[in-house]
Order: structure tokens, then sequence, then C-alpha cells
């Protein structure tokens, strides 16, 4: 469950990257300085490190994939761990990652009390800060919220840049789905948008599901994101 983008921008392994979560497609609207510092660091010679955190739904994920689609288009050689996963994996995957231009750490919170887990996350940590390497991390929580064992961890963590991310509310979810929606070709107008959200799950990860569904209708039937067209095609 590892996914590692070498020097060449293949993924060695079957798991692919979402290529439409980039900076350009994430709507940064009260977020500009945590892109700034992102693009910052990806781009500097001295690497740093970033911990990002908020309830689900609230945009990480866009983030660490655009992180990690920027170091494919620029051939730099990146990691993605998803902690969620850690009970299939071994800690030992980590060794040799400070060699690498990024490293993401998905999830924390699932590893905390891991007390095998959060020595080896505190020993890359120390690695990649001597390699000056990127380190992104996730969370839901703030990371003194974490239930960490290991005190030194816990203020590595704590130390670093923080970042909290909120949940949109059903402005800013509109505005998600008209900037996806544009980046596709598609207009999505306000009270089509509104109908969406008042008709279709409000979680995020399913509105894609839906504004893709809705995508391959329109290219088909040749027709405009009107509210008839949606419902038609969604069936309300």
């Amino acid at each position: 469950m590892v996914l590692t983008i070498d020097n060449s921008g293949q993924l060695p392994l079957a798991i692919q990257l979402p290529d439409d979560e980039t900076f350009a497609s994430f709507y940064s609207a009260g977020n500009e300085v945590l892109v700034a510092a992102m693009k910052q660091a990806l781009n500097s010679d001295s690497g740093g490190f970033l911990y990002l955190w908020g309830p689900t739904g609230s945009g990480k994920s866009h983030l660490l994939h655009a992180a990690l689609n920027w170091c494919a288009s620029c051939h730099q050689p990146s990691s993605y761990i998803p902690l969620q996963h850690h009970a299939s994996m071994a800690p030992e995957m980590l060794e040799g990652l400070e060699n690498l231009h990024l490293v993401v750490l998905d999830n924390l919170d699932e590893i905390a009390g891991n007390e095998i887990w959060e020595q080896a996350i505190f020993d890359l940590f120390n690695r990649i800060q001597e390699q000056g390497k990127v380190l992104v991390v996730s969370a839901d929580g703030a990371a003194r919220h974490l239930q960490l064992q290991l005190p030194d961890l816990r203020s590595r963590l704590d130390w670093g840049t923080s970042y909290q991310l909120a949940a949109p509310d059903d402005d800013s979810k509109l505005a998600i789905l008209q900037l996806r929606a544009n980046m596709r070709g598609l207009v999505l107008s306000d009270e089509a948008g509104r109908f969406l959200l008042h008709r279709a799950s409000r979680n995020m990860a399913d509105l894609w599901l839906t504004l893709d569904k809705l995508d391959t209708a329109s290219m088909q039937a040749q027709r405009k994101l009107t509210v008839p067209f949606i419902k038609q095609v969604l069936g309300y």
C-alpha cells in the first residue's frame, strides 16, 4: 500500500493518484497561506515540514495528492504512506525514504499508541530533517491532541508548521464544485450547483463521483448541466 514515484514519474504499483487533484484544482480560499507554504517547501533546496489537520472532507487528501502530482510533473522522487493501512505494512518500509524529495504520511492518528510505528516515524522525521527533504503529515487532529505515546514524536510534530483545514460550508462547496466543473470544460450555474448540494450527498468524495457521472452524461448527450438535465441523469 505504499506509493512511490520514481524519477521517471511512473508509479511502480497499481495504485494511481487522482491526476485532477492538483494545486490548480484546489479551492484555496481561506487556505492561501498553506498552499503557498507547500509550494515553497517543494521548490526549496533545504526541504521543510508541514503538518495538516482537519476533518474528513476538508481538503487534506487533495493537497497531499497535489504535492505528489507536483513531484511527478517535476520528475522528483516521492513516497506516499497511507497509515490507515499500517497493520498490513512493516515499519521497515520507512527506511531510506529520507533520500526522496518528498515523503507524505497520511492519517498519522491511525498509528497513535503503536510504539514501534511511532519510533520508526520519529527516526524518519530526524533523517528527513538531516537530509533537507520535505515531509508532509496529515491527521484528523492537532499533534498535541493525538494519543501518541512517544513524547519526542509529539514534540517534533508540534514543533513544525501546523495548518488547520476546516470543513467547507455550502458556499465553499458550491465554489469547489464550480471550479472542478470548469476544469472539465463544464459550466455549473449557481442554481444547478445548489440543486446538487440540496439533493445529492454532502460528502465531497460522493460529490466528485456525481460530477463524474454528470460530465460523462453531458458529453454523451451534448447537453448543458441544467437542473432538468441533472434530474434526468440522477433520477431525481
